[in-house]
Order: C-alpha cells, then sequence, then structure tokens
C-alpha cells in the first residue's frame, strides 16, 4: 500500500492537540526531531522554540509545513507522518480538547477521526494552529483584604447573564478605592472559565497624555491573539478583533476607562466572553450595551484597621486600636491611601501609629477629611510619605512624574534625572518601597525592572514638581527622557537597518543609549515599547520640538518595515513631516515623505502616497538631490504598481535605475531592478525577468542586503515556473530556499507569499494536492497578517480541483 503522509492540516492538528498536555508533545517533538532528515538552522530552531514554548502558535504551524513538505522527498519521514497519522486517529479522545465541533460556518475545530459516513458537503479549511493564550492581568497584593460582598455580587452578575453576547460589566467607584485590584483578583479567579486568554488594557483615562486611543488598545489585543498585521483603519482593526474573537472565551479587562463610547469600540465578537471596565464615572451609557453594573465602595472602618495591620505588622496596630481607627478614617477608608501610608510606618519601624495619625491631621487640618473626597485622603497620605522622602528620592519622585511615559525603568530614570545608572535602580527600589510606584516585575526579554505610577501618585507628584521646580527644570526632564528613546531607538535601528543611509541627530543633552545583544532584542524593544515611542513622538510634537519629533519617526523605520503597525506608521510621519518643515531640515522633509509614502501603499492608501511620493520628487529635483530624486521615483513607481498601472510604474522604476546607476547607489539599483524584474514577471517576459532578477540577487548579497536579496530570490524562482521556461525542479529548490532566508530574517509576510509562490509552482505542474498544501500553510500564515490576502488564499483553494474521495 503506497505511503500516504499527513498533509499540513492534519499535521498541524495532531500538534495542537498535543500542545496542551506537556509530557506528550515533549515525546512527539523528540519524535519528530529524530524523523527530520538531518535537520538544518531553521528545522532546528523551529524545535527548539515549539519544544519550549508550545503555546506559540507559529512555530507549530512552520514545523507541521516544513514537516509535510520534506516528506515528499524523504521516505522515512513520510512513514513516520503515516504512522503518526494511524497512532493518532487509534487515540483515545480526550474529552476536554478533542471534541469535535462542526459549526455554521462549515469550520472543523479539533481532531478528526473516521465517524462513519458523512453526508453532505463539508469544507475543511487548513488549520491554522494554536492560537496565543494571552495572559495579561495585573498581579494582585497579598494583603488582599475583604472585600466578599463585592465578589459575591460580580458571582452573582455572570451567573445571571443570558449568552446572547459578551458579558459586560461596569466596575466604578473613587479613585484609590481598589477597583483594579478587586476586578484582577476575581477575574484570575476565573482563568478556567475563559481558556482562549485574559487580556488587559490601561485606557488612561486620566494618563497626563490623555485617554489611549482605541486604535493603540486593538492594536496590543490583536498581536496578543496572534494578528502579526494590524489594519491602519479604525474600523478595520475592530472589524477584525471580532473576527478574530468570534467563537473564543475571553477574559478582558478594560482599567480606567473615561467613557462608554471608548468601552463600546473594544468589545470582543463572542458570545461567551467577558468584559468588565473599571472607572471612576459610572459609565451610564453602556446600559444601551446590556451592561450590568457594580459600584465599589470604601473598605469599613474594620477592613481597613485588618489591610493596615497586614501591611505593618499585627500586633504594631492592636497596640494602638484607637490610633489605627483614626489613621484609617483619614485615608477615608481607601485602600490606596491606607498602603502609602502603611509602606510610610513599615519605613520607619519606630514610628507609632499616633505618630502618624498626628502628622495627618496637622497636614489636613481637621478630621473632615472624610467629606473631602478620595483624592483628598490619598493626598494627605501621600504627602506625610513625600515629606519624608530622602532628598534623592524626593527628586526623583517629583521628576519622572513629568514625562508622559508609562513604564519606567532603570535606563529612561538615569537619563531623566541625569544620575547614573546604579542610583536610578535604587531610586526606583526606594520609591516601590514606600508605595510610590507600582512593580511590573521585570522585561521578560532584557530583565530589566519596570515601574510605574497610580495615576493619583502621579498627579500627586506632578503638583510637587510644579510647585518645587522650576519651568526649565521641568521641561529639560521631558527632554532628556524623549532624547534617551532617540538615542535608543537610532542604535536599534543602526543594528537592524546597517545599510541604510543615517540621517543626522541634533541632542542637546548627552545620551548614553543601552546596548542591545542583537537584532533580535532589538526588534523586541521596538515591539514592547510601542506605545512608548508613540507618547515620545506627540509629546516631542505637542511641545514644538521639531528636530525630536522627525529623527524620532526616522529611527522608528524598523518598527514599521518589519512589524507594520500601518495606524502608528501613518500617524507618526504626518507628525514628523510637519516637523521637519517646521524645523526647516530638508533631508528630513524628504525622509517623512519617502519612508512615509511607503506606509500609506502598504496600507493600500494609493492615491496619497502618490501625492507624497510626488511632493518629495517635486522637492528633490529643487534641491538638485540625485539620490532623494532617484528614491521619489522608486517609491511612485511602486504607488502605481500596486495600483495595477504597470507600463507607467516601469517607466518611473528605469528612471530611478538610470539615476542611480549614475550615482553610483548599487544598493538602490539593485532593488529598482528587483521591481523591473517583478513588472517583466507580470508582463510574461520571463527571460527578461530572469536577468533582471539575477542581477538584483547578486548585488544585494554583496551589499549585504539578506531581506530584499531574499525577495529577489523568491521572484527568481516564480520566473523559472512561468510556462516559458518551465524549469519547475529549479523553481521549487529557489523558492524553498528563500523561504530559508525569510525564516532567518524573521519576516512573516514574506514566509507566507514564499508559501503561496510554492503552491503556484505545484498548481503550474499539476499537482493539486501539494498546491492544497501549500496554501493552506500559505493561509496559515496570512490569517494573523493580512485579512485581504487570506481571502485571497481562500480563493486559491476553492479554485483547486476537489481531492480524491478517499475509498
Amino acid at each position: 500500500m503506497a505511503v500516504v503522509p499527513m498533509s499540513v492540516a492534519e499535521l498541524t492538528a495532531v500538534l495542537a492537540g498535543a500542545a496542551r498536555r506537556p509530557a506528550q508533545w515533549r515525546a512527539l517533538i523528540a519524535e519528530l526531531g529524530a524523523a527530520l532528515p538531518a535537520p538544518g538552522n531553521s528545522a532546528a530552531d523551529l524545535l527548539g522554540r515549539a519544544t519550549t514554548a508550545p503555546e506559540d502558535q507559529l512555530p507549530v504551524r512552520e514545523l507541521a509545513a516544513l514537516a509535510a513538505d520534506l516528506a515528499r522527498e524523504n521516505a522515512g519521514l513520510a512513514e513516520f507522518l503515516t504512522a503518526l497519522r494511524h497512532r493518532t486517529t487509534l487515540a483515545a479522545p480526550d474529552a476536554t480538547h478533542t471534541a469535535n465541533v462542526i459549526k455554521d460556518s462549515t469550520a472543523v475545530t479539533g481532531h478528526v477521526i473516521q465517524a462513519g459516513a458523512i453526508h453532505g458537503d463539508v469544507h475543511l479549511p487548513p488549520a491554522a494552529g494554536p492560537r496565543p493564550v494571552p495572559r495579561q492581568l495585573l498581579g494582585t497584593p497579598p494583603h488582599f483584604t475583604d472585600r466578599t460582598a463585592d465578589l459575591e455580587a460580580l458571582d452573582a452578575l455572570r451567573a445571571g447573564h443570558l449568552a446572547t453576547g459578551p458579558l459586560l460589566i461596569a466596575v466604578t467607584g473613587p479613585a484609590g478605592v481598589g477597583k483594579t485590584t478587586l476586578v484582577s483578583h476575581w477575574l484570575r479567579g476565573l482563568a478556567a472559565h475563559y481558556p482562549d486568554g485574559q487580556l488587559y488594557a490601561d485606557l488612561g483615562a486620566h494618563a497626563p497624555g490623555g485617554p489611549v486611543r482605541p486604535g493603540e488598545v486593538l492594536g496590543a489585543f490583536l498581536r496578543a491573539l496572534g494578528a502579526a498585521q494590524v489594519p491602519a483603519e479604525p474600523a478595520e482593526q475592530a472589524a477584525l478583533w471580532r473576527t478574530l474573537t468570534a467563537g473564543l472565551r475571553i477574559a478582558v479587562m478594560l482599567d480606567n476607562a473615561l467613557s462608554a463610547a471608548q468601552v463600546r469600540t473594544l468589545l470582543p465578537g463572542a458570545a461567551g466572553s467577558l468584559v468588565v471596565a473599571a472607572g471612576r464615572s459610572r459609565l451610564t451609557g453602556l446600559g444601551v450595551d446590556g451592561a450590568a453594573f457594580h459600584e465599589l465602595g470604601t473598605l469599613d472602618p474594620g477592613a481597613a484597621v485588618e489591610l493596615l495591620g497586614r501591611r505593618v505588622g499585627g500586633e504594631r496596630v492592636a497596640r494602638e486600636p484607637a490610633a489605627a481607627r483614626e489613621l484609617v478614617a483619614l485615608c477615608a477608608g481607601l485602600p490606596l491611601a491606607v498602603c502609602v501610608a502603611a509602606a510610610r510606618m513599615a519605613a520607619r519601624p519606630r514610628q507609632t501609629v499616633a505618630a502618624l495619625a498626628g502628622a495627618m491631621t496637622q497636614e489636613t487640618g481637621r478630621l473632615e477629611v472624610l467629606q473631602l473626597g478620595g483624592e483628598r485622603a490619598v493626598r494627605s497620605a501621600l504627602d506625610e510619605s513625600y515629606r519624608c522622602l530622602p532628598p534623592a528620592t524626593a527628586r526623583a519622585y517629583r521628576l519622572l512624574a513629568l514625562p508622559p511615559l508609562t513604564v519606567l525603568t532603570g535606563p529612561l530614570v538615569a537619563a531623566a534625572c541625569a544620575v547614573p545608572p546604579s542610583e536610578a535602580d535604587r531610586l526606583l527600589d526606594d520609591l516601590a518601597e514606600a508605595h510610590l510606584l507600582e512593580d511590573l516585575g521585570q522585561d521578560d526579554d532584557t530583565r530589566t525592572a519596570r515601574f510605574r505610577f497610580h495615576d493619583l501618585v502621579r498627579l500627586h507628584a506632578a503638583q510637587c514638581a510644579q510647585r518645587e521646580e522650576t519651568a526649565a527644570v521641568r521641561d529639560r526632564t521631558v527632554r532628556r527622557a524623549l532624547e534617551w528613546y532617540l538615542a535608543t531607538a537610532t542604535a536599534a535601528r543602526a543594528l537592524l537597518s546597517p545599510t541604510h543611509r543615517r540621517l543626522r541627530r541634533d541632542y542637546v543633552f548627552p545620551v548614553r543609549p543601552p546596548a542591545f545583544a542583537d537584532a533580535g532584542a532589538a526588534l523586541r524593544w521596538f515591539d514592547t515599547g510601542r506605545g512608548e515611542l508613540m507618547a515620545a513622538v506627540r509629546t516631542a510634537a505637542d511641545r514644538g520640538w521639531h528636530s525630536v519629533t522627525w529623527q524620532l519617526v526616522d529611527s522608528l523605520q524598523p518598527l514599521f518595515l518589519r512589524l507594520r503597525p500601518y495606524d502608528l506608521w501613518i500617524e507618526a510621519h504626518r507628525l514628523g513631516l510637519e516637523a521637519a518643515r517646521r524645523a526647516g531640515h530638508p533631508q528630513g522633509v524628504s525622509r517623512m515623505l519617502t519612508t512615509g509614502g511607503s506606509g500609506l501603499y502598504n496600507a493600500g492608501q494609493l492615491d496619497e502616497a502618490v501625492v507624497w511620493f510626488t511632493d518629495a520628487l517635486q522637492d528633490a529635483k529643487a534641491r538638485g538631490d540625485r539620490r532623494a530624486e532617484a528614491q521619489a521615483l522608486h517609491g511612485l513607481a511602486q504607488s502605481h504598481r500596486l495600483a495595477g498601472r504597470l507600463p507607467l510604474a516601469e517607466s518611473l522604476f528605469a528612471q530611478a535605475l538610470a539615476l542611480r546607476e549614475a550615482i553610483g547607489h548599487d544598493r538602490g539599483a539593485a532593488l529598482s531592478r528587483l521591481c523591473l524584474g517583478d513588472i517583466a514577471l507580470a508582463t510574461d517576459r520571463p527571460r527578461q525577468a530572469r536577468s533582471l532578477l539575477t542581477r538584483a540577487r547578486t548585488d544585494l548579497l554583496a551589499v549585504p542586503d539578506p531581506y530584499d536579496a531574499a525577495r529577489a530570490l523568491a521572484f527568481l524562482g516564480r520566473t523559472h515556473a512561468h510556462e516559458a521556461i518551465g524549469d519547475h525542479p529549479t523553481a521549487e529548490r529557489l523558492l524553498a530556499q528563500a523561504l530559508e532566508e525569510f525564516r532567518a530574517t524573521g519576516s512573516l509576510h514574506w514566509q507566507a507569499r514564499v508559501m503561496e509562490m510554492l503552491g503556484q509552482t505545484a498548481e503550474d505542474r499539476g499537482d493539486a494536492a501539494t498546491a492544497r498544501d501549500r496554501y493552506g500553510a500559505s493561509l496559515a500564515r496570512y490569517a494573523t497578517l493580512s485579512p485581504s490576502d487570506a481571502r485571497r488564499l481562500e480563493e486559491r483553494i476553492r479554485n483547486l480541483a476537489p481531492p480524491p474521495a478517499t475509498p
């Protein structure tokens, strides 16, 4: 009997199921690694990533695609996969994880086994592999106290929900009352009920830079669910969010919500999901969305005294019960105020409870603080803590509230406060010890400790800075912080794009950026810090620091090119272009127009891209800058190419090539040849395309520019598959090599595109089964990258000849 190995879809499903059982997962990966024929670097990397992070869907899908592809030429691997299919079919199904469900969309999830006769049309789309399961909720403190009645009330709201849509609960209450802690604690206890993930976002209702934009939150949520590319338009982002969450059971916490409209945009599409919005305002507008409401009150005196005792020691509080009751009354029953006061006492073990209560009474003048509102109670505790800080720590407390940045790290603090790194770390630890900063834990990649202000604490610190620091000092602090981001992003850009021409940087203060271990670490820093980086861009623009604005945007190019956050790409360049013009920097204007134009055409905004590149072309000609002129011509050509205007695009690419050759810009000339080769292939001139692409590949390898060299190789592979040449073995070999090179550079988009090209090549030679598998592998990648490309792949799969019936 002929050996029929598992398809990509089957193998992905088996790997996805095994990934949920650690012991089975490790055994299966070990067996697969042994069966792979002399695995190279790419296979070894995928095996390693899959072993250490089975919840990551990308290496699992790629491993399945690689194994299925290699099995076509390796009998031993094909036999292993055939045996694996048989073994999986005979295995007893796990009732929790392997139930098969045929949904209205005719998609099938879970493991597929023979189930007797099936009647009617059943379409099985390629498996997308396991989704990532985000666990983003904040930790809850060990001294969480009382709130039993509130937790029971939330449980009752959940139990009474009719699952016709996501359960939406608004938890409201005064500042410092503990909304974030309560909701985090409750949701953490419900993790088993929401197995597809728990998402968290701080909507920044009272942040110094204003509320967070919905697109930023949606982008973060989409990436957390595996979408590597986020659409530029808010409506498309929301649509993709609803699509990815349809059928999932997720819990979403929206902290510091400002309004019902802000929350409404972020509601998922799954009826089985839970959304909790926490805010100071009552959010009554969510009533039209079917929201349930819970108002969180202050702690009763007994619970507040218990919280104080947990923080400073029960015996210490028990010795002065009357003073303890007085102190928590001054704190207005607000957990934040109690914790700040307790941190002050913990730092002064000899101070009595009565002494601290007396100090707070003097500050407020009388005990009527209970009637003065939550913020006043917290400020009383903060004033006393601030007054007791050492001078250097008090100065850091004031200054760190000024930059509109959410996350504080040692290197950033060292730059903003102009202190040595060791001193910055000590200041952060001291402020966290005094309960003036929240400890967010270490960054997984850099192991750098991260902290943040509670918004009320930040407000207090900023008021201290306003009162005690001059305007010049306040401006210098913010400028130092932004210049640290500029220097660090510039260093990361140099590591990720060493062949790109570097424009000048204008620093007012000396900055020493941190060193990155490698290019991967630099890209991860861009990825995890994109929110902080965009806040820095906006702040620089708002303050009229034009050079910092456009230079910071310029330094973010690897973020835009590699990770493709189109909304941020376009917004940043609109700000950067205006800033470069106001700064009177011609090269900056040119760079903003061309790199911003690239963002526009990549986002599908082709008409506006043509305008930007036309402006860049006119500007370059007026200044006599031939290199910039060639860059503008190339971008203009690419805009017309994507719009389908091939003759015009070819003419413009040819002009760009001639200019680049004349000025000796070898890499630019190679890129123009690559694009001309693409057009020649698209217009049925394969031999001309082969000549152009071969030269482009050689020149790009010499630069070296491995990313664009891989692009040239991919087009070269498709050229050999053209019917006028018909060299399919060479086409397959070149495309397989290009796929390996794109895996090495981390380009998910081009991995998907090359798998599509491999599918086209198989279809060209009449192998529909192989084409289907390769299109399926491409679709699995495109599903989290580009909805439009995913739709194209679905159409390709539908147009293939149906697979032969299984006897």
